[in-house]
């Protein structure tokens, strides 16, 4: 849609707003009309025997009787108004009262037939109004029903409302997307991976002549935020073809079949205008495992799965339309969907490495005013574990704070207090800690620090704060070099007695231990309970795992079902027992060598709040 064609659109009055000028009229119509609606001068209200005195001293010149009412015109051109009872006439009224027929008879009198009048029209009207009201609103609310939901009149019910943008306008409404591969960054591989579905969409013939199959679906699976929706659009951006996206919980509908029929208008809309794209988002909504199991058994959402599954098998190798799925549960899609001949291909998506954040943070920084002294390259290795709309937020964030601090360029310190926001939360102000607890908190992230800097394989510190952020009271920052994909026995009990430093370190200087490490010991007994159950890493307990886990590779685990009897559960707890015991006493061991540095490092926290990596490195040097 044009920027004007969306203006004209919003300028358009809606139908209430004709709702309103016809009640504000009617409204206004029965307060003013009495006012203007006189007839001459307001008629002078009389007694019945008051005109009768009239009529017998020869003032009255004619009389007119209007249904009930008698008035009499004088001479003078001044009206007296009477009623009479409604069973008589008014001759007999005016003779019963006194009035001689010889007079009677010499005076004209007019009988005019009554009519509902002005005043009559308006009570009418009125009456009918609120009738009015309650139906234009039941029409109005169906109007705005038609697209889906309850409301729906059978003609539209089974309507998709699947949002369409294409190079050809419809209504006009729709618009070719304009991402591009160009717009996708850090997903080179996938982007290789479906510019055989782009080839496919432009030159369908060149396929179709060797006799090849083109893929009907390609699956894209991946975190959360890694660009699965960009990616679709950008198919459809560099085909220059139709695109149709739809959320898998826009089919599922509280009535059986309805579901299936917006498939089924979905696809045929897709036919109508291929070649084309159909997109739709989070499919695991209706396409889990039909039956018992994970997500449990609906007849709606599983009619709405087979209906996708016949729709793909009708595909003739001639119509030019690929269907794109996005999900972050690929573990509980139904098989049938999985198999040849629906969904060939499935890209992973998987987080960006160090190059490729830095493809991305140069994408979502165009055209933003970035400070000459801002490194992207160095803005990437601080963000291991970061996905695409994580590095959109970070830009983002540092963009708002670079405002509020009156800012005209982004610069560093803005990145770097953007990436502990994301980390860590947002800063809490004010003086939330007592003397003694702050200390504690720079002994214990000062044992932190030192451990981590003395362990074989522990990453580097690039920050050591107090400042309070979210729920922590101070936080250790600990950035590797690189990207890491393969994990060593060794590394994981360095990282397991870094953790443990810091209740070491409490313990050596104070005495005594606090509730400070409580996050701490449960992220060093899950590893040491992964090192256990899932890596094999146990000497007594060999190469073997230990439990199913119930979850999925992007969003973790959600439980384990136990396979091992009583007495290995013993001793998985014993050999968990047995790691962590190991790592507290080598962080107590380090911490008693370089207690001169443990203090040296405390104190500057105390009194700086805040030591960078440069600085930290001095201390410890």
């Amino acid at each position: 849609m044009k920027p004007d064609d969306k203006l004209n659109k919003r300028e358009q009055p809606r139908p209430m707003f004709y709702l309103w000028i016809v009640m504000g009229v009617i409204i206004l119509g029965a307060i003013f009309v009495p006012f203007f609606t006189g007839q001459g001068t307001k008629p002078e209200a009389a007694s019945l025997p008051g005109v009768v005195d009239a009529i017998e001293a020869g003032e009255i010149e004619k009389i007119i009787v209007r249904g009930d009412e008698i008035i009499a015109t004088k001479t003078d051109g001044t009206t007296l108004t009477a009623r009479k009872e409604a069973n008589i006439s008014a001759i007999e009224a005016l003779q019963f009262i006194g009035t001689s027929p010889e007079v009677l008879r010499e005076l004209p009198i007019v009988v005019e037939e009554t009519g509902p009048g002005m005043f009559g029209y308006l009570s009418v009207l009125l009456t009918l109004a609120p009738i009015l009201f309650i139906g234009f609103l039941i029409f109005i609310a169906a109007r705005q029903m038609r697209g889906g939901g309850v409301g729906n009149f059978p003609n539209q019910f089974g309507r998709s409302n699947a949002r369409v943008m294409s190079n050809t306008a419809e209504q006009g409404v729709f618009q070719r997307p304009v991402v591009t591969f160009q717009d996708v960054a850090g997903a080179e591989q996938a982007k290789l991976e479906l510019q055989e579905v782009v080839e496919f969409l432009s030159e369908p013939d060149k396929f179709l002549k060797l006799g090849a199959r083109v893929p009907k679906g390609v699956l894209m699976a991946g975190a959360p935020g890694t660009g699965k929706t960009l990616l679709a659009k950008a198919v459809a951006g560099e085909a220059g073809v139709p695109f149709f996206n739809i959320s898998g919980s826009e089919f599922v509908e509280m009535f059986v079949g309805v579901g299936a029929s917006r498939v089924r208008d979905l696809f045929k809309r897709a036919k109508e205008q291929s070649p084309a794209v159909i997109f739709i988002d989070e499919i695991d909504a209706v396409g889990r495992q039909r039956g018992i199991g994970l997500g449990g058994g609906n007849d709606e959402r599983e009619q709405t799965l087979n209906q996708i599954l016949v729709e793909m098998d009708g595909f003739d190798t001639d119509t030019n339309i690929i269907l794109i799925a996005a999900t972050n549960r690929p573990d509980v899609l139904d098989p049938a969907l999985l198999r040849p001949g629906r969904f060939d291909r499935k890209v992973i998506l998987d987080r960006p490495d160090v190059e490729a954040r830095e493809a991305i943070l140069k994408v979502h920084t165009r055209g933003k005013p970035i400070a000459p002294h801002v490194s992207l390259a160095n803005l990437a290795k601080l963000t291991p574990g970061f996905v695409g709309a994580d590095l959109e937020n970070l830009v983002n964030e540092a963009a708002i704070l670079a405002a509020r601090r009156n800012l005209t360029l982004i610069g560093q310190q803005e990145f770097q207090d953007a990436i502990e926001r994301i980390v860590a939360g947002p800063e809490r102000k004010g003086k939330i800690l007592t003397d003694e607890e702050r200390r504690v908190v720079a002994f214990h992230e000062a044992g932190h620090a030192v451990v981590m800097h003395n362990v074989e394989e522990g990453d580097p510190v690039h920050k050591v704060s107090i400042v309070s952020r979210g729920m922590a009271l101070g936080y250790t920052m600990p950035l590797p070099e690189n990207d890491k994909y393969l994990r060593s026995k060794e590394a994981f009990e360095s990282e397991i007695v870094g953790l443990l430093g810091g209740r070491a370190a409490e313990e050596l200087v104070f005495k005594r231990i606090t509730t400070g490490a409580a996050n701490d010991l449960e992220r060093a007994t899950k590893l040491a309970r992964a090192m256990v159950t899932r890596y094999g890493f146990s000497e007594v307990l060999g190469l073997r795992t230990f439990g199913e886990e119930q979850g999925n590779p992007y969003l973790g685990s959600l439980g384990e079902t136990r396979d091992y009897s009583e007495e290995i559960a013993e001793r998985i707890d014993s050999e968990i027992q047995g790691i962590l015991h190991k790592s507290y006493q080598k962080a107590k061991d380090i911490l008693a060598k370089q207690h001169d540095k443990l203090e040296s490092l405390a104190e500057a926290l105390l009194e700086r709040e805040t030591i960078d990596r440069p600085q930290f490195e001095a201390l410890m040097a």
